[in-house]
């Protein structure tokens, strides 16, 4: 009897501790609700540090998301919301590469110019750490995503134009806004983005070139 109640007691302890592994891998990188301290200066710490409160206060939802970046960002000046824009496209430039393209392949099973587009914006709203360290390797994504997750953040493109017009009383968008301001700066990631980065791959090498990725999502 006692030795039935001991194997019972090691099955279930077995159980939990595989249960508490699995849950830890998949809230790795959940981001905290953390009090949020606006600071003077809009800088790549500032950008993220919006995302992160955003991606904490959405529960996954984009659009909810988007709604709590657009509040925050209007609470800055024109000049910080326009800087917000700025480094946003420089992010999404940065992420233009054929490495993160054949990521995307793997995960949505397709590539387009749109969609490729969208896949780095929701790249972005991902926080940085899930950004920087795909950027070094998209196999990173097999492990800190779910399958099931919608890799798609098109509304990220638009956060800085609402939060302009919110906060500068303007309906109708001109040269003064942020789109228009970071492309007159080189900050192109349409039309007249810079050639994409790295070496282009065929659908065939992507099993092999990325395994971990190609299991879980194929």
């Amino acid at each position: 009897m006692k030795k039935n109640k001991f194997l019972i007691f090691l099955i279930l302890t077995i159980i939990s501790c595989g249960q508490t592994k699995k849950n830890d891998s998949k809230n790795t990188y959940k981001s905290e609700v953390k009090e949020f301290i606006k600071n003077d200066k809009m800088d790549k710490s500032e950008f993220w540090k919006i995302i992160e409160y955003s991606i904490a206060k959405s529960d996954s939802d984009k659009l909810e998301q988007e709604k709590i970046i657009v509040e925050k960002l209007s609470t800055y000046s024109a000049e910080q919301i326009i800087e917000f824009e700025i480094i946003f496209r420089q992010l999404i430039i940065e992420a233009d590469e054929f490495k993160i393209m054949g990521a995307q392949k793997i995960i949505e099973g397709y590539v387009s110019d749109d969609s490729y587009l969208y896949f780095r914006c929701w790249l972005i709203g991902k926080g940085e750490k899930i950004y920087t360290e795909t950027l070094k390797n998209p196999e990173f994504l097999a492990e800190n995503i779910s399958k099931d997750e919608e890799t798609n953040f098109e509304g990220l493109m638009y956060v800085a134009t609402s939060a302009y017009k919110i906060k500068t009383g303007k309906k109708e968008e001109n040269e003064s806004f942020p789109r228009d301001v970071a492309i007159k700066k080189g900050l192109d990631y349409d039309f007249g983005a810079p050639p994409t980065k790295g070496t282009d791959w065929k659908e065939e090498e992507l099993p092999k070139t990325y395994p971990k990725l190609w299991k879980v999502f194929n």
